[in-house]
């Protein structure tokens, strides 16, 4: 489907709008529905539609399962200070992953660090949206979680390890921020689900099937594993991911974690969040001259043949987030016919 074929654009208000009403629909408490909504639809502005709404439904058929909870509520189980262990007793992910957020950021500002370990938590979007917490608080946020099987380990054939995806957001002169949010996977999953949903082949070097056989088709890379990005390299991270996320916080890793698209499994998720008050390294404005230097070095680098420009990480999803702000988010017919398939279950009029 083409540009010019796609449905017109929405609103992101309206769609955010949509899912808080489709989750308060199912037991999910108003301020919790509206973060979960908000979430999803931020990674749309983003442009990461593979975050977005496409995953609404997932959610709806774990919470009609029972394998996460509507009501969400974290339990801090281990408190020292700088550290915690918070339970998140099978709720909903990204309620539980600001939670952690802002834990680890308050112990920042009294320790100069604060480590929050999440254990039995579930899958929460983007890691981005959580890291990004810290840099108005004068933090630096780094997130790690672990996720279902997605990729073979290096040298086996049937999958066991993890996207494992990571974050770190670091504050920029003014409301600035950059950021990194990556999986260890030459994909993050979501993307081949969204190329299912567009019709879409998957490109080259994603993934194999079954049979170990290199891919293009998405139903087929699904089925089969995800490749690991930068060969040996992507395996060892995201191994090391899940020791930290799953390992050390006491929740599940490797084979034990349930992914989002797993409706009556428990997800098991752990997650790691470490935040670092500037302050306490260094004055905060000679930091932010400093990453002022970063970046202008930089961009001041020759750009190569038809990139235009140099820009640092995240610097491309804030302004396609502006962009569609402004003109509304054009989604995959299939994820606009998902919204409306689960309002229709609930006899819910909607506009999208």
């Amino acid at each position: 489907m083409t540009q010019d074929d796609a449905p017109p654009p929405v609103p992101a208000d309206l769609l955010a709008d949509t899912a808080a009403r489709i989750l308060l629909a199912h037991d999910v408490p108003a301020e919790d529905a509206r973060l979960v909504a908000d979430c999803l639809v931020q990674a749309d502005l983003w442009g990461h539609q593979s975050h977005g709404l496409l995953r609404l439904p997932w959610y709806v058929a774990r919470l009609r399962s029972g394998a996460m909870r509507a009501r969400t509520t974290p339990e801090t189980v281990i408190d020292a200070g700088a550290v915690a262990t918070i339970d998140g007793h099978d709720g909903i992910g990204q309620v539980i992953a600001a939670h952690a957020a802002r834990e680890a950021i308050e112990r920042a500002a009294r320790h100069g660090i604060g480590a929050v370990a999440v254990r039995n938590s579930g899958h929460f979007g983007m890691a981005a949206h959580f890291t990004r917490m810290a840099p108005p608080k004068g933090c630096v946020g780094i997130l790690t979680t672990n996720s279902s099987p997605a990729m073979a380990p290096w040298g086996g054939r049937v999958k066991a390890v993890g996207s494992n995806p990571w974050s770190v957001a670091v504050p920029l002169e003014g409301d600035g921020q950059m950021v990194l949010d990556i999986a260890n996977t030459a994909v993050a999953r979501g993307k081949i689900y969204l190329a299912r949903n567009r019709g879409e082949q998957i490109p080259d070097g994603w993934a194999i099937d079954v049979e170990g056989n290199p891919t293009r088709d998405p139903s087929a890379a699904i089925a089969g594993t995800i490749l690991p990005m930068a060969a040996h390299k992507g395996y060892a991270i995201s191994l090391m991911m899940d020791v930290l996320s799953g390992v050390l916080t006491g929740s599940g890793f490797g084979t034990q974690v349930a992914g989002p698209y797993q409706p009556n499994e428990r997800s098991r998720s752990g997650h790691l969040y470490l935040a670092m008050d500037i302050a306490a390294f260094m004055p905060p404005a000679e930091f932010t001259e400093r990453m002022a230097e970063l970046v202008r070095e930089l961009k001041s680098n020759p750009p190569a043949g038809g990139t235009g420009e140099v820009v640092y990480p995240w610097e491309i999803e804030d302004r396609t987030a502006a962009r569609n702000l402004a003109e509304g988010i054009r989604l995959p017919e299939q994820t606009l016919a998902d919204l409306r398939k689960l309002a229709a279950e609930l006899e819910m009029e909607v506009a999208v």
